[in-house]
């Protein structure tokens, strides 16, 4: 008699713990490859926009009625920003309009906010004409 031949081979059920943990490896590679697509997108620079000026006059006491311009210089050549200062109630309630525009683009890169600030050390500019209706609804 001859020797019997062992065949070596894989059982199906190797085969398919095989197959299972390359799927959980190849899931786990494609999370990390979508981990560090978000996180490029995240730094990414944005549009630039009013808050960083809101923020800037939210640090004063004091706030003086009128219009104010200026550019952001080298932090973001090309936008220039804009702001109105009015009093909306004789309190020192001041209602705060901000723009941020970039140059030469039309009305789609332009960013409109507004803020109320209560200031109440800061006098109008003129009192007595100082008022505007700009409460939402038109409410003095």
């Amino acid at each position: 008699m001859t020797p019997s031949r062992q065949t070596h081979a894989f059982t199906l059920l190797e085969v398919m713990i095989a197959m299972g943990i390359f799927c959980m490896t190849m899931f786990a590679v494609l999370e990390l490859v979508n981990q560090n697509l978000r996180s490029a997108r995240l730094l990414q620079p944005n549009s630039v926009d009013a808050s960083s000026l809101a923020a800037e006059l939210m640090l004063t006491n004091k706030v003086e009625e009128g219009f104010a311009s200026g550019d952001f210089g080298d932090m973001y050549p090309g936008y220039n920003w804009s702001r109105d200062i009015y009093m909306v109630s004789t309190g020192g309630l001041f209602r705060v309009d901000f723009s941020v525009s970039r140059n030469g683009g039309g009305p789609d890169n332009e960013t409109l906010m507004s803020v109320y600030l209560f200031r109440p050390e800061s006098k109008s500019a003129n009192a007595s004409a100082g008022r505007r209706s700009s409460l939402p609804g038109g409410q003095p």
